[in-house]
């Protein structure tokens, strides 16, 4: 898998702001049927963070608002950002070492895609399944 990892991700992406409430973001995730949205900062267009559905049950769990909260105030900050050109087995040992399923891909113009757990099982699907 010498693959460069930009073979395997999904783009266009669909980000959010940090200034979308929660809300927000939840109807864009159920809308387009997403696992996860990276966040990014309104200036530089920088990610600054993701939001997976995994934080929404845990943000609806502690019983925050929704629609007073916005999303930088609860995004899982720093996320794993990897150049379009690194090896496919490199960013999966990444995500396995750091116990993650998303990772944000960029090349020379910002943003090219993502990349999430499920992509790499998509792998080993026939490709009228994929």
């Amino acid at each position: 898998m010498n693959q460069p990892i930009s073979s395997l991700m999904q783009h266009p992406v669909t980000s959010v702001g940090m200034d979308d409430t929660v809300a927000q973001v939840e109807a864009l995730i159920a809308e387009l049927h997403l696992t996860w949205v990276p966040v990014l900062e309104p200036s530089k267009r920088d990610v600054a963070g993701v939001i997976s559905a995994t934080d929404l049950v845990a943000f609806h769990v502690q019983g925050r608002d929704a629609v007073a909260t916005r999303a930088w105030q609860m995004c899982s900050y720093k996320p794993v950002v990897v150049d379009a050109e690194t090896p496919i087995a490199m960013v999966a040992a990444l995500m396995v070492e750091r116990g993650i399923h998303h990772v944000v891909v960029t090349d020379r113009n910002g943003i090219a895609g993502v990349v999430s757990s499920l992509d790499f099982v998509r792998t080993f699907l026939p490709d009228e399944r994929r």
